[in-house]
């Protein structure tokens, strides 16, 4: 009867939570987990995202606070979206020396730098007066005049102090144009998380309001990946391999799970996975309303995203978890 009932009882092993604990497979660790951080310039005190509980965009000074409240929590890292006072067509405030995001990296540099890893948001929807992730021309994303832009941001943000600097545009050949910019300019250390798996999603809606990014016109269907194929986020993750991505990231996670355990399986290097805003929205509003168990589903679907093959996790909750954990 061996391998049968009554012999075998997988419950024997769900007794109590010291031996759940034991036998468990996957586990949310808070060194794995990514913290974003709005910074606005120009505000004096931090402003509330309305329809993200908790969240705010921070001014300079706020923004070392919650920096260094992370980083004791044993947050993993950081990742910097910055919102200008001016927006201009081609995004020009991106890779000021006197940016927002320049000037909160070496804020953060001073303060937690040696303590976590620092990441910046390499992307030109905050900065550019129509809310698209590139230069226009006649109305579109010219894809190659981007990959300009987008190394000379990378640029400024290394040599603010960024760590690692993620591109999240989806151009074609982002992250090679990337890679050639940093060396050449003296910044072979610093590494690139390219958000090579970047749906045209419904869950980003909230983070627009966080970051001041929404696209004036049209939508960004033409750049970023299509729900309803599988094969282009393998061979997307393939080609940022190919030209010199270090890390990749899946965005949105929740409804990408299947994508994150693919990816994970194919490449050889860390897979990040992006809780969005749209996945923290959602639990936040339904524990508002009393009709789930907050604590206990944050938890879950950290613990999804980790047990589908994430080994990076972004997500809002980050630093309570992380304490939480602790």
């Amino acid at each position: 009867m061996n391998g049968r009932f009554p012999a075998t009882r997988p419950r024997r092993l769900r007794r109590s939570e010291a031996l759940r604990r034991l036998v468990a497979q996957t586990s949310v660790q808070p060194g794995r987990l990514v913290l974003p951080l709005f910074v606005k310039e120009g505000i004096a005190e931090p402003q509330p995202v309305a329809s993200m509980p908790g969240v705010v965009q921070h001014t300079r000074d706020s923004l070392r606070k919650a920096a260094v409240d992370a980083v004791q929590q044993g947050v993993g890292g950081l990742i910097l979206f910055g919102i200008p006072a001016v927006k201009d067509a081609r995004g020009s405030a991106a890779d000021e020396p006197a940016g927002i995001i320049q000037l909160a990296l070496r804020d953060l540099t001073a303060e937690v730098g040696d303590d976590t890893v620092l990441i910046a948001d390499l992307c030109l929807c905050e900065y550019t007066d129509h809310g698209h992730c590139g230069v226009l021309a006649d109305r579109d994303v010219d894809n190659d005049a981007t990959l300009d832009r987008y190394a000379a941001i990378a640029c400024a943000q290394a040599a603010a102090g960024a760590h690692v600097v993620a591109p999240s545009g989806m151009m074609d050949g982002q992250v090679g144009a990337i890679r050639s910019a940093l060396d050449q300019a003296g910044y072979p250390g610093v590494a690139i998380c390219a958000y090579s798996t970047k749906y045209a999603s419904a869950f980003y809606g909230p983070f627009r309001d966080a970051a001041e990014g929404a696209p004036r016109f049209g939508d960004r269907a033409g750049y970023q990946q299509d729900a309803r194929r599988t094969t282009e986020a393998l061979r997307e993750a393939e080609l940022d391999l190919d030209e010199g991505a270090d890390i990749v990231m899946i965005k949105p996670a929740l409804a990408y799970l299947d994508i994150i355990r693919r990816v994970a399986d194919a490449v050889p290097v860390p897979v990040a996975a992006y809780q969005v805003s749209g996945e923290f929205a959602m639990v936040e509003a339904a524990a508002a309303r009393g009709w789930l168990d907050r604590d206990r589903a944050i938890m879950e679907t950290l613990t999804a995203i980790s047990r589908a093959g994430a080994d990076i996790i972004v997500t809002y909750w980050a630093a309570e978890v992380a304490r939480r954990l602790s």
